[in-house]
């Protein structure tokens, strides 16, 4: 039975890694990057609504209310906005990497947190070796790396509040359903994201969502990307733990890059393949020693 939530986690970040090129074919498209998560959070919370228990409405404390909005906060608005805001002053490539060192850092922060429970060396070991992989299959053969300390901060910023997402949720995740929790992330996403419109104009036209480019993707992302993935994420973190589920998005960038060869028709160097087998042999013995 533990195996299909490590499925399920695979599976997971897997589509997770397809967004890049989603969102990607949306900015083409004209949409802002706010918008389009705006977007996706409303259609996810609109399909949400017929699967609402009455008792699911409102948490038992303001306490955990509070929690609620944090999470919407980390792991919605705050998150994406530091990360599309990086891409403004730093390359897409430093992005990723530092991205990628989310499995890491969430590792050691739950180390600190549970002393005396945390990560072995060996298993720092592992999520290095999947965090070069990771760097390997970004670069992609350009070893055009410059550094920018604004975006790159940005970025190291997304990468703490999705931490944060990780350890919080695990704090509510035994009082609370993960389809509630899910759609407590939706809603305060969203509602903590309207300010952001009153200094970027909305830009968003019924001629731009009768595209079928856009509303397709916005489909995707929304009812798959957005609905299906925190859903199955919130149970993937709550039966494997916030360590061994994270793992898992050293994944994103493999995915990424097969949907970008394909869709994009980017190239895949024999670097990068090498950071693929670099990638996947470090998650695989990474669980495996955690099992």
């Amino acid at each position: 039975m533990q195996r299909l939530f490590h499925i399920l986690a695979i599976l997971t970040s897997a589509i997770w890694g397809t967004t890049f090129i989603s969102s990607k074919l949306l900015l083409q498209e004209g949409l802002s990057p706010a918008a389009i998560m705006m977007l996706r959070f409303i259609l996810a919370y609109v399909l949400m609504l017929p699967l609402v228990k009455r008792e699911e409405w409102f948490c038992r404390s303001a306490k955990d209310e509070l929690l609620m909005v944090l999470l919407g906060v980390s792991g919605g608005s705050l998150y994406f906005l530091l990360e599309n805001t990086a891409l403004v002053y730093t390359q897409a490539s430093n992005v990723a990497i530092i991205i990628a060192a989310t499995p890491l850092l969430t590792m050691l922060t739950v180390n600190l947190m549970n002393k005396g429970v945390g990560a072995s060396r060996r298993l720092y070991g592992y999520s290095l070796m999947s965090l070069v992989g990771v760097a390997m299959v970004v670069m992609n053969g350009n070893f055009v790396l410059k550094l920018n300390p604004r975006g790159d901060i940005l970025t190291f910023g997304a990468v703490i509040v999705w931490v944060i997402y990780s350890i919080i949720i695990t704090k509510v995740q035994d009082r609370y359903s993960s389809a509630m929790i899910t759609r407590k992330v939706f809603f305060y996403g969203m509602l903590t994201l309207l300010p952001y419109f009153a200094i970027e104009p909305w830009g968003v036209t019924m001629e731009m969502l009768a595209r079928p480019m856009v509303w397709g993707n916005i489909a995707y992302l929304g009812a798959v990307a957005s609905l299906g993935c925190y859903l199955a994420w919130n149970i993937v973190i709550k039966r494997l733990g916030a360590v061994d589920a994270t793992n898992y998005l050293y994944i994103n960038p493999i995915v990424a890059m097969i949907t970008a060869w394909v869709v994009l028709d980017e190239r895949i160097t024999s670097l990068a393949m090498v950071g693929t087998v670099l990638i996947l042999a470090g998650v695989y013995l990474a669980e495996r020693k955690a099992r």
